[in-house]
């Protein structure tokens, strides 16, 4: 898994919930920016991962295993 299998995921996850990545994180309980692309890279370039306490609060708030989100994560 690499980083743009990662934000891949997160991206279709929120698509088949019926959302956006924005709405995704405001169900979550989270900023609604936290998922948006600019975040997703720091300002010298470098890869922003998602945080395990963010997968964590999507997949609660969503009912979901991670089982069930990482196939959404795409080779």
């Amino acid at each position: 898994m690499n980083h743009l299998q990662m934000w891949g995921a997160i991206d279709s996850f929120a698509k088949a919930k019926g959302t956006t990545a924005s709405g995704l994180a405001k169900m979550s309980g989270l900023n609604p920016t936290t998922f948006n692309k600019s975040k997703r890279m720091t300002e010298y370039g470098q890869e922003r991962w998602p945080s395990t306490q963010s997968l964590s609060k999507i997949l609660n708030a969503t009912n979901t295993t991670f089982s069930e989100f990482a196939k959404y994560i795409q080779e």
